[in-house]
């Protein structure tokens, strides 16, 4: 009989030729379980999505609560589902005013797709502006927007009309005219090593945009929901976009995305044509149900609030002379070493410790932390010894040319 491992290699499509091979069974606070009980600490939440823990007890019972009552009923926007309606007016009482009408989807990437249509039928414009490393997604218009040619350039021909322009440098808005349809951005780009705006530049951002009649889109797929120790980076940057795009935690470990604008904005896929944009699964109402509950343990509990002590403890107990640098707030990190060449060693043998970590896309010398919003500060320390312990070892086992 084949092993789980020979079956995941036959029959599941790869991602990469070196996959994490974990294989888990259970998973409960910031832990995962292996089969025989193998326990791993998981700094990385699946990439931002676990904000509220593996396993939250009050998300468990939401869950269970809507599928006894239904699951799927029709495609998205034609029947009024509760789970739907209560999620988006809980939502937006956390947003400006201008952002009070949600599309739910199924995935940050279709989420990116939704919001890359909806400016282009607003505006009746064609031209797309995203900025250099940003990470938009993989499908095929939200890959057209990645400012990485490494993985672009096999599948094009892609979407036309797109450039991409330097991020935290003013004199690239000179891009953004009055045939720029819409400019996506990362507020804190994640997969180039969590790179934070620097001189007003989204607020510069903002008024160009303004100015030219282009709709702004921000997309929070990583850093909403109290990762940067606010619940969204609109409230750290003070900066409202036209488009707001969310995934990831937003579904409270279930699949869930949405774009977000005003009711006016939103009003241009209704007609047309009509269904400017549908979604057999978008909203599942399970999904709803588990991310409304995930967000009230974060106001609850005050998740956001707490974060940015969380992460001075990370900074402070991460001393090591290998570490060149921490960089972020709130619990979405990077941790640059002094030489790249630590990186694959120090990610690939953090099992061996019980820790998960994650390479960033576009930044080959720092490592993600990224753990869930409920890590407590013991768990902190113990991370950050196991951390230490992990870099003594790179230290001994990788050859430096």
């Amino acid at each position: 009989m084949l092993t789980n491992r020979q079956l995941f290699l036959q029959h599941l499509g790869q991602t990469s030729s070196a996959p994490m091979m974990l294989e888990i069974v259970s998973a409960k606070g910031i832990y995962m379980y292996g089969p025989s009980g193998e326990r791993y600490m998981d700094l990385i939440s699946g990439v931002s999505v676990s904000n509220t823990g593996h396993g939250h007890p009050r998300v468990v019972e939401a869950v269970r609560n809507q599928v006894d009552l239904y699951m799927h009923l029709m495609v998205y926007g034609e029947i009024i589902q509760s789970p739907q309606v209560k999620y988006a007016e809980r939502l937006t009482e956390f947003l400006p005013p201008d952002l009070s009408s949600c599309y739910f989807v199924n995935s940050g990437s279709e989420a990116v797709e939704g919001g890359l249509k909806l400016a282009k039928r607003f505006t009746g414009r064609s031209r797309i502006i995203s900025f250099k490393n940003c990470y938009h997604g993989s499908t095929h218009g939200a890959l057209s927007l990645q400012g990485s040619e490494l993985y672009k350039n096999a599948f094009r021909p892609l979407l036309p009309d797109t450039f991409q322009v330097d991020f935290n440098n003013v004199k690239s808005l000179d891009f953004i005219d009055s045939k720029t349809a819409c400019v996506i951005v990362e507020p804190v780009q994640g997969e180039a090593g969590i790179i934070y705006p620097e001189n007003d530049f989204l607020l510069k951002l903002r008024e160009r945009c303004t100015l030219t009649g282009t709709l702004l889109i921000f997309d929070e797929i990583q850093t909403g929901f109290g990762r940067l120790g606010h619940m969204f980076a609109i409230n750290r940057f003070g900066v409202v976009p036209d488009i707001l795009l969310l995934a990831k935690a937003l579904g409270g470990g279930m699949p869930l995305g949405a774009f977000i604008s005003s009711t006016e904005i939103m009003s241009a896929l209704v007609s047309n044509p009509p269904l400017g944009h549908i979604s057999t699964f978008g909203g599942h109402p399970v999904c709803c149900a588990a991310g409304l509950a995930a967000l009230n343990v974060i106001v609850d509990e005050k998740l956001a609030e707490n974060c940015n002590p969380k992460s001075d403890l990370f900074k402070n107990e991460l001393s090591h002379k290998l570490i060149s640098e921490v960089r972020g707030e709130g619990l979405l990190m990077a941790v640059k070493l002094s030489n790249k060449a630590y990186i694959p060693y120090v990610i690939s043998h953090a099992p061996e410790l019980g820790l998960v970590l994650d390479y960033f896309l576009f930044c080959d010398n720092a490592f993600r932390i990224a753990p869930p919003l409920i890590i407590t500060e013991a768990e902190i320390a113990e991370a950050c010894g196991l951390l230490k312990k992990l870099l003594d070892d790179a230290e001994k086992n990788v050859k430096i040319r």
